[in-house]
């Protein structure tokens, strides 16, 4: 694990180099910090009206993904669990807190943290095929001049990924032991790496436990609406920022900004998506704005929504694991810190590949 965390790593700070110098290439830091400095507090409450509506449907969808699988998590307990879960996303490189949702459902024996790692696996693509096929359909209603080269290979190449992603989660329903199979020769484990190949493959197949949720059309269509509202909300709030501080796009353009941020964000993140965060939204917007403005405005605008995203989601995150650390000892837990919380749920993820849950070490209670 270690090895795997160190090549982890090594691409996270790559990615956050590689990210740095596309985002302040060209950026006029006099007229950034001008733009940070009139920054209007309308703007910044408005925004965060929005933020905390889509913060609610982000946490309340995955509820929909666990009822099929017969967990039915309160909603007073499923806020706390999913924001500290987003919380460690943000803040930690490498997804080291992808697993923390599902292993504090599945540490309270709800269920096999196989399954829940399923459903995430089950959002995550949901959602990178929403936001290829937006990105997409922008592409494709612009004038083909207005996106740039890079932009065009991503709107490709994006759509192509979740689109086989997709059909890989599809068929894996109907034909498992094939559609994996299939998976490892296409990309070559079974010959490269014919020693995991195998593990890999039980792997899958435990995580494939977790997709039954698309069978159950209701609970899926509750989720589906709600990630469309999520989706809806977070683009409407960055066009009100946007517009606030004097950039002046369309609420289109602002949803394909989303968009090209959401994709550029599924790629290895860097620590507290520094630098990728504001690539990602330069490059997005630079398909409307003039690369000027955008080297301006749209810098201070980038800085300013990755830092009050980052506020709201490491400091609702952490309120909420100060609450649950106070219930906890209050019940007589035991102690443990979030960073415990985070390895022990990378080596339950580890563990799961064969045995319950039950069997991961550490079952640990949350503390500061």
């Amino acid at each position: 694990m270690s090895s795997k965390f160190f090549l982890k790593a090594a691409a996270s700070l790559l990615v956050l180099v590689v990210s740095l110098f596309f985002a302040i290439h060209g950026v006029d830091g006099h007229k950034v910090a001008q733009g940070l400095r009139v920054l209007p507090l309308s703007a910044v409450l408005l925004y965060l009206g929005t933020l905390a509506v889509t913060h609610f449907f982000r946490a309340w969808r995955w509820e929909f993904l666990l009822r099929p699988l017969g967990v039915s998590v309160p909603l007073r307990r499923l806020l706390p669990i999913s924001s500290v879960g987003f919380m460690a996303i943000l803040a930690l490189p490498v997804r080291a807190g992808e697993l923390i949702r599902p292993y504090l459902v599945a540490r309270e024996g709800r269920v096999r943290m196989s399954a829940a790692v399923g459903t995430v696996a089950v959002e995550r693509i949901v959602d990178g095929l929403m936001l290829s096929i937006l990105f997409f359909v922008s592409y494709l209603a612009s004038s083909h001049d207005v996106f740039s080269r890079e932009l065009r290979i991503g709107a490709w190449l994006s759509l192509l990924l979740f689109v086989g992603l997709t059909t890989f989660l599809a068929l894996a329903q109907i034909w498992t032991d094939a559609t994996i199979e299939l998976a490892l020769r296409v990309t070559l484990l079974r010959r490269l790496a014919p020693a995991s190949a195998d593990r890999i493959a039980e792997r899958i197949r435990s995580v494939i436990a977790g997709f039954k949720v698309m069978r159950d059309r209701r609970n899926f269509g509750l989720f589906l609406l709600q990630s469309l509202l999520y989706w809806g909300t977070n683009g409407f709030g960055m066009w009100i920022l946007a517009v606030k501080m004097g950039l002046p796009i369309s609420l289109g353009a602002a949803f394909t900004v989303m968009a090209v941020t959401g994709v550029v964000l599924s790629l290895p993140n860097s620590p507290g998506l520094v630098g990728q965060f504001h690539a990602a939204i330069k490059l997005g917007l630079a398909a409307y704005l003039p690369l000027a403005l955008v080297n301006a405005n749209g810098i201070a605008y980038a800085i300013v929504l990755h830092g009050i995203q980052t506020i709201w989601y490491v400091g609702i995150g952490f309120a909420c694991w100060i609450a649950m650390s106070a219930r906890s000892r209050m019940a007589g837990g035991r102690r443990a810190s979030l960073a415990d919380a985070v390895l022990a749920s990378n080596r339950a993820g580890e563990a799961e590949a064969s045995d319950d849950v039950a069997s991961a070490p550490a079952k640990l209670e949350p503390t500061t």
